[in-house]
């Protein structure tokens, strides 16, 4: 033996369930904060993006009184809000 007294088992097991808490719930990280913002807006961007190009599509097809662009690109944005809404509460955990 080198002399070096070894740690008592409740030390280890102590340890050892900090690092799997730590393992398990990883604090915030400025990487996963920017991912974050990436997805809300690629989750906004999409449907807005699709509600205009379907709107441009249906002024030329189908014209009324109104903007079909106008009104889906309003759409889009209310649709993305939602999916981004949902997005948050799933990976915030209801917090």
């Amino acid at each position: 033996m080198t002399g070096k007294p070894e740690k008592p088992v409740g030390d280890i097991a102590r340890q050892a369930k900090r690092m799997k808490i730590n393992r398990d719930n990883p604090g915030p990280s400025p990487l996963r904060g920017i991912g974050t913002f990436g997805m809300i807006g690629w989750s906004i961007a999409v449907p807005t993006v699709g509600g205009a190009i379907l709107g441009l599509w249906l002024d030329r097809v189908a014209p009324q009184d109104f903007s079909w662009t106008l009104a889906l690109i309003l759409a889009g944005v209310v649709i993305g809000g939602f999916i981004a809404a949902t997005w948050m509460n799933k990976e915030g955990g209801g917090k």
